[in-house]
């Protein structure tokens, strides 16, 4: 940030007093400016045993197989977010089943969750951020073309997870890989 959004003035970067971070601070009208972490919601769509996954038509990862999610709105809930961000991406109405995963990626300042949910009538097909969308039985995913590690690893789990037919929220740290 270079201007004060409030004020138009510059901002400087310091520790604000009765704080311990770096914030962006006016000087003129003392707005103090927040950067806080970004929320990625989406599902794990399931239809007759199998999973939806949307082939990216965007960028980052172009190509690359992932479960429908995006970046939260103002205004809505986490849970609205997941749902309409699987309208968007796979054209699929879904009921939320109960929150999944909670992933920091701290490297990137998000936060990702997904929630498991299921088809509401078996249809689906690619909204404009996808090249294709695919329902996958659990032994035919694409591990080798997932997205985003996230992705991958909420995967993983529901497979454990669906052979014990039980489903714990599982809160975990994404650490960044070498070469990314």
């Amino acid at each position: 940030m270079n201007y004060c959004s409030h004020c138009g003035q510059p901002l400087i970067s310091r520790i604000p007093e009765g704080d311990n971070r770096h914030r962006f601070v006016c000087d003129h009208c003392d707005r103090i400016h927040y950067q806080n972490p970004r929320i990625v919601a989406g599902t794990i769509p399931v239809w007759e045993g199998r999973i939806l996954m949307c082939r990216r038509a965007i960028q980052p990862r172009h190509g690359y197989w992932t479960l429908p999610a995006g970046f939260m709105e103002n205004g809505e809930t986490t849970v609205e977010a997941a749902r309409r961000e699987t309208l968007e991406e796979a054209l699929a109405g879904v009921r939320i089943e109960g929150l999944y995963t909670i992933m920091h990626v701290t490297h990137i300042d998000q936060v990702h969750m997904f929630f498991r949910a299921s088809l509401l009538d078996g249809e689906f097909g690619a909204g404009e951020e996808s090249l294709e969308v695919r329902l996958f039985a659990p032994d035919d995913l694409p591990w080798d073309e997932m997205a985003f590690p996230t992705v991958q690893e909420s995967l993983s789990h529901f497979i454990e997870d669906s052979k014990k037919e039980a489903f714990p929220v599982r809160v975990t740290d994404i650490q960044r890989r070498l070469g990314q």
